[in-house]
């Protein structure tokens, strides 16, 4: 009996990294780029109690085996790389990538770390940054005697001067695609890093090989789907419930077992 009550209780816990993952999914339904988790469960080790096919003492072997299960446990969280919407912003600032690509964003360390947050800023020294300060990678500087700055889709950066209509070039926005962008380290802050298991960064310009075009203008917005994660967060909920009767049914058939011994 004592194993059903580490069973339910290893099923109330991998109800609570549901919860857990939901929730964090529900507080960031208005972040920008945000990818929703996704969380992940794999049955724990099982007790053997008789080999399938094993030999009985007549001489005939068992078709099934007798095996118990010791309960489930979160293992990984995967995440929905799938593109948000594209919302207007009317700021020239804003970048989205529309289809696969991070812009590269330069670590104060001098490490480089990678976003789908086009949400950019112009900071004192005209360099084009995020809202946290971070500058692009490679560095894009607009001039304060600029005007009328536009992004093409390819992301070839220009700007006007004043008195002066033929276009300057600034630079030009490159974006990184990984072969598994789902084994990237969530750094929080909208901020992704490489890792082992995403591979090495392929670095080219948007709208080229894998990589989606920019559109100026526009934000990607989160991809959670309120309407799901509230579906989720019932059945996680659902689910600790039945846990926890199943554990207050194993003490009463333990205490129901001590009476009669």
């Amino acid at each position: 009996m004592m194993r059903s009550l580490y069973i339910s209780k290893t099923g109330m816990d991998a109800s609570q990294f549901k919860l857990d993952t939901v929730s964090n999914n529900l507080s960031n339904v208005n972040t920008t780029a945000f990818k929703r988790g996704i969380a992940v469960f794999q049955d724990l080790y099982y007790q053997t109690l008789r080999q399938p096919g094993s030999q009985l003492p007549s001489g005939s072997s068992v078709p099934i085996g007798l095996q118990v299960g010791t309960g489930a446990a979160g293992v990984a969280t995967s995440t929905d790389m799938s593109q948000g919407s594209l919302t207007s912003s009317n700021q020239s600032y804003d970048m989205a990538i529309n289809g696969d690509g991070f812009f590269q964003v330069q670590m104060p360390d001098g490490s480089t770390a990678y976003t789908r947050d086009g949400s950019f800023h112009r900071n004192a020294n005209g360099d084009i940054v995020t809202a946290s300060g971070y500058n692009l990678n490679p560095n894009i500087n607009i001039p304060a005697t600029a005007t009328n700055m536009t992004v093409s889709a390819q992301g070839l950066v220009q700007y006007t001067l004043v008195n002066n209509p033929t276009p300057q070039t600034a630079g030009t926005m490159q974006l990184a695609t990984f072969i598994n962008p789902q084994g990237m380290l969530k750094l929080g802050g909208n901020l992704y890093q490489e890792t082992a298991a995403s591979g090495t960064p392929q670095v080219g310009d948007p709208g080229t090989d894998d990589r989606g075009p920019l559109k100026q203008g526009f934000l990607e917005s989160s991809n959670v789907n309120v309407t799901q994660e509230l579906v989720d967060m019932i059945t996680a909920q659902r689910s600790f419930e039945m846990n926890s009767k199943a554990i207050t049914a194993a003490d009463q058939m333990l205490q129901n077992l001590t009476q009669v011994a």
